[in-house]
């Protein structure tokens, strides 16, 4: 059924891509290579452990190149104790209007670049549902307002759900759930409208895709999908997203893993998410200043599980180089603040917990 899905996917996109290769090709770019990154500073005050002294929190390295119609991009990241690849790809862009891009790329899923305003995200990143990077090829079209989106997976980044020392979210391979991400397909469209004082981002995502339990080899479906929009007048933006996620494997949790740490998910869920922020530009002393609250909970299927509820209240200050968050963390079962994972019952623990923190970022 997915092999057959993903026949019909790949036709779609070359039915769709067809009329524009034949477009004018874009105008040749000079050959170019450009190196920057990033250095962060963090400190951190929790209700449920200790605090987080003031600390280098990440030293970042990012290189783009590109000739013509080529182009490409790494970065890596270096946090306390581990590295990790965050992206990686080479890209071709045939017209003005596409591009395609092979190696470890950003999934194209959900909102986009991510359903969040806040240096933690929302809940749907600690479920490898967003700001998720994987090993595949993906393609690209943008035209009258419409943006299509087709790309096909073949593991996560580095193919194995071993290393816990990553970016983004994936499939952990541990104990008591052996398993790994394999081949995914994702498709997601996207339209833009202007409407009166407003311009409305409104979308859909689909994914498709196996994980594989180690011991024995065998495979269990993946899917996901979603349902988003974004809304923009002057400095107010509005997000909203659904996404409903399963895991087809025995009983009702999976691991995941990030930042060196495994842990828990329940395998069936609904995400809701809705976002508000303004932004004040100029802002006095600084060049910008966006304040805002990102709300998301996590409302499981399955028994002996329960909800999870994430709330971030900040503002992220902007002057040059530098970008400051400070965000005020509040969760309920919710992994990073103080719960033992997302949709996991810990009767001792069931209250809400959280943490403030504060990151200041310069990049070049």
């Amino acid at each position: 059924m997915q092999t057959m899905t993903a026949v019909l996917l790949a036709v779609s996109f070359a039915t769709a891509a067809a009329p524009a290769m034949a477009q004018a090709e874009p105008a040749a770019r000079e050959p170019f290579l450009d190196v920057g990154g990033a250095v962060r500073f963090s400190y951190g005050w929790t209700d449920f452990g200790p605090d987080t002294d003031v600390e280098l929190e990440l030293v970042r390295v990012d290189l783009s190149c590109g000739a013509g119609r080529i182009t490409c991009s790494l970065q890596h990241r270096w946090y306390d104790g581990f590295d990790t690849l965050q992206h990686a790809w080479v890209g071709w862009e045939p017209d003005d209007s596409q591009r395609i891009r092979a190696g470890v790329q950003q999934v194209p899923f959900g909102l986009l670049p991510v359903a969040s305003h806040s240096f933690w995200f929302g809940s749907g990143y600690y479920l490898g549902l967003e700001d998720d990077y994987d090993l595949g090829v993906a393609w690209k079209r943008e035209r009258d307002g419409w943006r299509h989106d087709l790309a096909v997976f073949v593991s996560d980044e580095y193919g194995t759900g071993r290393r816990h020392e990553r970016y983004s979210f994936d499939v952990a391979t541990v104990e008591a759930h052996p398993y790994r991400e394999r081949e995914r397909v994702v498709g997601r469209i996207g339209r833009t409208l202007d409407h009166g004082e407003w311009t409305l981002d409104l979308g859909a995502s689909a994914s498709l895709g196996r994980i594989e339990r180690r011991p024995d080899g065998r495979h269990f479906d993946h899917h996901a999908g979603a349902l988003h929009a974004m809304a923009t007048r002057g400095p107010l933006e509005l997000q909203a997203q659904w996404i409903r996620y399963r895991y087809d494997v025995p009983g009702n949790r999976i691991a995941l893993s990030a930042f060196g740490a495994p842990f828990e998910v329940a395998a069936e869920a609904d995400v809701f998410t809705g976002n508000v922020a303004w932004t004040f530009e100029p802002a006095g002393w600084f060049d910008s200043i966006t304040c805002y609250n990102d709300a998301s909970s996590t409302r499981v299927h399955g028994t002996r599980l329960a909800d999870s509820i994430q709330n971030v209240t900040g503002c992220s200050f902007s002057r040059g180089p530098m970008v400051a968050y400070l965000d005020w963390i509040a969760g309920r079962n919710m992994w990073f603040a103080g719960g033992p994972g997302i949709g996991i019952v810990d009767e001792a623990n069931a209250g809400w917990h959280s943490r403030l923190n504060l990151n200041v970022g310069f990049y070049f």
